[in-house]
């Protein structure tokens, strides 16, 4: 295989808004609706009509989910009792829509690291959990606002794996000579699909948007991940599920349901995604011809602190160090497939040459994603 044809990642950029929510601030909000919903109902609780809602706490969310904090692109309007959903004005057509904008955003950034130009791209992936609008593709629509002519994009979605879905696209079209440059970009508004009024769920989920510039290994920067191999695998489950769609109008008498948002059988999940995602990865070594112990870091997918915990225990035989296991998920909360992205990117430049890493993403679907990754340079 020549240098034309292998697959390496140049750059990534991060756009990650201004406001954070943290976890006093979404249960005090929280804790203020409950308050008002239990009292405006309470003839209908008395009688057995209704359940009372239970106060969320901080203690709860940190032990649960490890997250202490998330960014977001509309704060106020989350933690009003009366709204508790972000506000974003439809913008008119002639404007960019604010997906494309924040992967514009991330987009530029990761093409400065690699001392690149727009026009030296040639294919745009949008790849990301939820898509602001059918069509035109939002691909499109920042391949249009970062001024590319002579370049295609199209969206994908598959979840929280998307952007390692989007990673093996772009690298199959290095190898087979499709394309030579290829920017995949992952804009998460995860705010939008959340239910801030459900308490088991509230406090998932952040804001941000990830570029990755991934080229051929002979324009790359002196500087960059070499893909080792990448395996991608689905497996059909109802445990995390957002039925939003535009079949909706169709039924309106179940329009607004709860299961137009996300949803989840956490405990499930937890059993189900672990063993599936740590089998893959410890098959993938097998297959690359790698070790265990070459291992330098794993990116992991942000979600659930204890299910990385126990994932990385898996492939590495030991409890990992945040040094080999590096986490963003306290701060950025659950971005989906932006999250294993966030920790590469902010955790990737203390490695030296020939360290191998591991940039994994699991979520619903199933979808799980790996890229091996080597640093060169």
């Amino acid at each position: 295989m020549t240098d034309s044809s292998i697959p390496v990642i140049s750059a990534t950029g991060l756009f990650t808004p201004d406001d954070s929510i943290s976890n006093e601030e979404l249960v005090a909000s929280f804790n203020a609706y409950v308050d008002i919903t239990n009292r405006e109902n309470a003839q209908a609780i008395a009688a057995g009509e209704m359940e009372e809602l239970q106060h969320s706490s901080v203690e709860f969310i940190e032990k649960a989910s490890g997250i202490k904090s998330r960014f977001v692109l509309s704060k106020d309007p989350i933690l009003d009792p009366e709204i508790m959903c972000p506000r974003l004005p439809e913008r008119p057509n002639e404007e960019i829509s604010v997906l494309a904008e924040i992967g514009v955003k991330a987009a530029k950034q990761a093409l400065e690291r690699a001392g690149r130009k727009p026009e030296d791209v040639d294919a745009v992936l949008c790849a990301c959990s939820n898509l602001q609008r059918a069509y035109p593709a939002i691909a499109v629509e920042i391949q249009d606002a970062l001024g590319m002519q002579d370049c295609f994009g199209f969206d994908m979605n598959v979840a929280c794996s998307s952007a390692t879905f989007g990673m093996q696209t772009a690298a199959d079209y290095i190898r087979s000579g499709s394309a030579r440059s290829v920017l995949v970009i992952n804009p998460e508004i995860c705010s939008g699909h959340l239910n801030w009024r459900d308490r088991d769920s509230h406090f998932i989920f952040g804001d941000v948007a990830t570029a990755i510039l991934i080229e051929a290994k002979d324009i790359a920067p002196a500087q960059h991940w070499e893909i080792v191999g990448t395996k991608l695998k689905t497996q059909f489950s109802n445990n995390i599920r957002n039925n939003f769609g535009f079949l909706n109008r169709t039924h309106p008498e179940s329009r607004d349901d709860r299961d137009k948002l996300f949803v989840q059988e956490g405990r499930k999940v937890f059993k189900e995604v672990v063993p599936m995602v740590a089998t893959m990865i410890n098959e993938q070594i097998e297959r690359l011809g790698l070790e265990t112990a070459e291992l330098r870091r794993l990116w992991l997918h942000q979600a659930n602190a204890g299910m990385n915990r126990l994932i990385a225990q898996r492939v590495l035989g030991h409890e990992a160090s945040d040094d080999e296991s590096p986490t963003v998920l306290d701060t950025y909360a659950n971005t989906s497939s932006a999250g294993s992205i966030i920790a590469f990117h902010k955790h990737s430049d203390d490695l030296e040459e020939g360290d191998l890493g591991l940039i994994c993403s699991f979520g619903a679907g199933y979808s799980a994603g790996t890229v091996f990754v080597r640093k060169h340079g």
